[in-house]
């Protein structure tokens, strides 16, 4: 059900570096009522308009730092994001989204927030690729959003 809530629908927009479009960016929210500790945050499955963008392309931007990679999370195992916090999604796609509406498929990845799964230390050893449901935590269906570009 909280699925539908973790992108801030007013939050699409193109990122602009040195007065060049290098991607977009937009608002997300952690689906664990108890928040994660970031070295459990394992990425986004995300297709905009067909075009699926990886983790190799995704930063993610918290807790007032510069944006960061998965493996560079991965070590920020102290360092928590609470469920009330919005996070900054940056995918890298050089010339961005044109303006308009565009159709997002999206799922949250976030590795065993219990501690008592089987699939926790394999996880943590190779962590598995997002939108494979593996690791959806309290996302467990990929949804849908139709966001308008700002």
């Amino acid at each position: 059900m909280f699925d539908n809530y973790l992108i801030n629908r007013d939050s699409l927009e193109n990122e602009v570096v040195d007065g060049k479009v290098v991607g977009f960016k937009l608002k997300v929210r952690n689906a664990n009522y108890r928040g994660v500790f970031l070295s459990l945050h394992n990425g986004y499955y995300i297709v905009v308009d067909g075009v699926k963008y990886p983790n190799s392309v995704q930063t993610f931007e918290i807790n007032g730092k510069k944006p960061r990679t998965y493996a560079e999370l991965s070590k920020a195992v102290y360092e928590h994001w609470d469920y009330v916090d919005e996070g900054i999604l940056h995918i890298a796609a050089p010339g961005g989204l044109e303006p308009g509406m565009h159709t997002i498929e999206f799922q949250q990845s976030v590795l065993a927030a219990y501690g008592y799964m089987p699939t926790d230390e394999e996880w943590v050893k190779c962590a598995p690729e997002p939108g494979t449901g593996a690791g959806s935590d309290k996302t467990p269906r990929i949804v849908s959003y139709e966001l308008a570009l700002k």
